[in-house]
């Protein structure tokens, strides 16, 4: 991990009002949270250097804490340019110039992908400037080098190459093109084995996984309750860190003996497995 870098990024999200939680030897480097915007960021030097576990990971954990996951690096095998959108295993790659622009709202729309880099044009808004400043199709057909039945097809939505979007934005401006919002919740199902844990939650109507390469063992929610759950005698400090930023609850659940730490709530296995309805066990936390 770039060390600068993750300076760097540290003191630019705090400047921006973010609360952060930075961890080591995890599948993220820190997670952010301003408001209902929580980010989970990897922070490397070369983007091509996370494995497919670990972005796997992120984009899981991304699901049940409401989170969006991004890896901050300086190159991608050359340098990353700035306000393009890069891909890797499926997780946004960026430089700090664009993330910073990013959580500013100034949105990137180039979109480097196996087709190289391209931008997608907003039919309605195409339309629209073109009533408004009165080019025809085949005027712009000239100016863009394309037949005019390819111009007729943005008017329908499409994606283009950065070269023809450059004289696009020449003569329309940037605002016939659709924003990548870098924010939205994307849709992730795993495929991972249930464990005995992950199937009680289950059986009790949460969501729940097993979790790798983060300080807890299993991450379950239910609407907005979350419950970052470790298996053993002890609770990792940053578990509870991580739960007080995303307002969730912690549980330990150990062997035959229960946890002699007084501070958080514990159950052993059995006890946990007993349970017959979701809210006998959300009031467990709350009483603790």
């Amino acid at each position: 991990m770039g060390g600068r870098l993750s300076d760097k990024l540290g003191i630019l999200l705090l400047q921006k009002g973010f609360t952060i939680k930075s961890l080591t030897r995890c599948c993220f480097d820190i997670i952010a949270r301003k408001g209902a915007r929580i980010l989970l960021i990897k922070v490397l030097s070369d983007a091509n250097s996370i494995s497919d576990e670990y972005a796997d990971q992120m984009k899981k954990l991304s699901v049940y804490m409401g989170a969006s996951p991004f890896i901050v690096a300086e190159k991608a095998g050359r340098t990353l340019q700035d306000n393009i959108v890069y891909m890797r295993h499926g997780v946004y790659a960026l430089s700090l110039s664009t993330f910073r622009n990013s959580i500013e709202n100034k949105l990137p729309y180039i979109l480097s992908s196996n087709a190289g880099l391209t931008a997608s044009i907003s039919g309605s808004d195409f339309k629209n400037i073109l009533d408004e400043t009165g080019i025809s199709l085949a005027d712009l057909s000239r100016k863009i080098g394309v037949s005019r039945r390819m111009i007729s097809r943005y008017g329908e939505g499409s994606q283009i190459t950065v070269q023809k979007a450059e004289k696009l934005y020449n003569i329309l401006g940037h605002t016939i093109f659709e924003k990548i919002d870098l924010f939205t919740q994307s849709i992730y199902s795993s495929s991972g084995k249930e464990t005995p844990i992950t199937k009680k939650y289950s059986e009790l109507g949460f969501e729940a996984t097993e979790a790798r390469k983060v300080p807890f063992n299993v991450i379950a929610r239910k609407q907005e309750e979350i419950i970052l759950t470790e298996v053993g005698d002890k609770l990792n400090p940053n578990t509870t860190s991580l739960s007080r930023l995303l307002d969730a609850d912690n549980l330990l659940i150990s062997g035959r003996k229960k946890s002699s730490q007084k501070d958080i709530p514990s159950l052993t296995r059995k006890e946990f497995m007993e349970f017959e309805e979701s809210n006998e066990l959300i009031k467990f936390l709350r009483e603790f």
